[in-house]
């Protein structure tokens, strides 16, 4: 009787095993399932091929542009009060507002063409698809704001009000990344917001529009870049 009892026990111990062990491997087939679930479902909804280095380059591009423009064209003057091209006659100022604005579009470009490259590295090595209908939303979201912003920039150049071009630059710039923010990383919304308040600001104290520029395109970029890297990429 006793050695019946104890083959009992031994054939339920296994039988528990076995069911425990069967047990384990369904949790992690479902928590495996989940988790393609959950992945599937952020790449149909968010565009995640943003790369932090995009933003980090974007950000040292920008302050080399400033630098260039301080140290080239405006003779070292970073702080331009409402007067500070008095000492130029009508065509010299014409001629410095052109290179300005050319520095400006110079920076957009190349920061445009950093972040696509670094994009679409991301994106091949994550094994994730650059162009989706996620993608297109956020930069139809992205593009709106931004070439408004860039028309009505044209309006100040041609109506001479020179002092709201950085401001109008950051505030647009800012507005474009508040709307594309919803289709791809939160921070992309908050960096938004920052350009934003940095343009309103800059149109407050417009003097100091050269180094509201270096912050809000630089500091700000920089810093977004790098918290967004060590986030989603290391």
């Amino acid at each position: 009787m006793e050695n019946i009892c104890k083959i009992y026990l031994i054939i339920f111990t296994l039988h528990f095993k076995v069911l425990l062990k069967t047990h384990m491997e369904n949790n992690k087939n479902y928590l495996e399932d989940l988790r393609i679930i959950k992945k599937v479902m952020e790449e149909s909804s968010r565009f995640l091929s943003l790369s932090g280095l995009s933003g980090v380059f974007a950000g040292l591009i920008a302050l080399f542009g400033a630098a260039v423009a301080v140290l080239i064209f405006l003779n070292g003057r970073i702080i331009l009060p409402a007067g500070f091209s008095d000492g130029f006659i009508g065509q010299e100022i014409q001629n410095l507002r052109i290179k300005l604005i050319a520095d400006a579009i110079l920076v957009l470009v190349l920061a445009i063409g950093i972040s696509f490259y670094f994009s679409h590295r991301k994106s091949v090595k994550k094994g994730l698809k650059m162009w989706t209908p996620v993608s297109k939303r956020f930069i139809m979201n992205f593009l709106i704001p931004l070439i408004t912003g860039g028309l009505f920039i044209l309006i100040l150049y041609f109506h001479y009000n020179w002092y709201l071009i950085i401001p109008a630059m950051l505030v647009f710039y800012g507005l474009a990344l508040v709307g594309a923010g919803k289709f791809t990383y939160s921070e992309v919304s908050y960096l938004g917001v920052l350009e934003v308040i940095t343009g309103l600001t800059a149109a407050i104290f417009p003097a100091f529009g050269i180094l509201f520029w270096c912050f809000g395109f630089g500091v700000l970029h920089i810093t977004y870049g790098l918290i967004m890297y060590r986030k989603y990429e290391e």
